[in-house]
């Protein structure tokens, strides 16, 4: 795994959903945007979240990395935290 740098939060995303809650098969082909993950990575200038926090994110803010079903955030560009329940 590569480590954050400065502001970057890298997020693990959910896997992908094969169906819908209802039951619906989804294409191949849908586009499903995920924008919320966990935390795997954080630079030494992030201060408001850290690893292991679920968090909620813009979706036209993430880059793609090198491994699969992780992308690259700067802090600013997460949303809000998940509290525990």
């Amino acid at each position: 795994m590569i480590q954050a740098i400065m502001d970057r939060v890298f997020v693990k995303l959910p896997e992908e959903k094969a169906t819908t809650d209802g039951g619906i098969f989804l294409c191949d082909g849908f586009a499903n945007q995920r924008t919320t993950g966990e935390v795997v990575s954080v630079g030494k200038d992030v201060k408001s979240v850290k690893i292991g926090d679920k968090v909620l994110f813009h979706v036209f803010d993430d880059l793609p990395m090198p491994e699969k079903d992780v992308v690259a955030l700067r802090e600013n560009s997460i949303l809000g935290v998940f509290e525990d329940e």
